[in-house]
């Protein structure tokens, strides 16, 4: 049995679900606000702008491998077909495909759009606090270049934290459709 199971997609399916809400928590309950409190600002910034689109990437691949490796399901009546045709089955348009999809596409919108964005906004600021001679951080008051800037910086942050917080409820409400099937 054992063997038959490594050609099996569904150890690599709950593995690969494991990873997604395991990083997922990590980065967004733990990992980041340690390394905010602990780190000096700079270095920081250059920890995030590092981590983040490796962690991004993950969070965008993860789902797709989930929609490949979903195993079929057999009910009383039928069986639900696996991989992509099991994502696109009807049944599981809200308690699979939704989930996952959401996940998908909060990932890529912080991978391809928010994240870089957030990451030139961080550079602008650093040419500014040289042309100012001050920190963005700094008590005020600062230049208007700056201002703009520092809320340009926050609407991209609360923006990818928004999008970061619905996937990470996108993979749990995904958990409770794994956990019945293991019901």
């Amino acid at each position: 049995m054992a063997g038959s199971l490594i050609y099996s997609a569904a150890p690599y399916h709950i593995i690969s679900y494991g990873i997604l809400l395991g990083t997922t928590t990590f980065q967004s309950f733990v990992g980041g606000i340690v390394a905010f409190r602990n780190l000096p600002r700079p270095q920081f910034s250059q920890l995030q702008q590092a981590t983040f689109p490796i962690y991004f990437s993950m969070q965008t691949a993860l789902p797709i491998l989930l929609a490949l490796t979903l195993p079929a399901e057999r009910t009383a009546i039928s069986t639900i077909p696996s991989s992509i045709s099991g994502v696109l089955d009807p049944v599981n348009r809200f308690r699979v495909l939704a989930p996952l999809l959401t996940m998908f596409a909060t990932a890529t919108a912080n991978l391809v759009y928010i994240g870089p964005e957030t990451t030139k906004c961080m550079r602008e600021r650093k040419h500014q606090e040289t042309r100012d001679g001050k920190k963005s951080y700094d008590a005020p008051p600062h230049s208007k270049e700056m201002q703009a800037l520092n809320q340009q910086f926050s609407r991209l942050h609360g923006a990818s934290s928004l999008v970061n917080l619905l996937s990470w409820m996108a993979t749990l409400w995904y958990g409770f459709y794994l956990a019945d099937r293991i019901s």
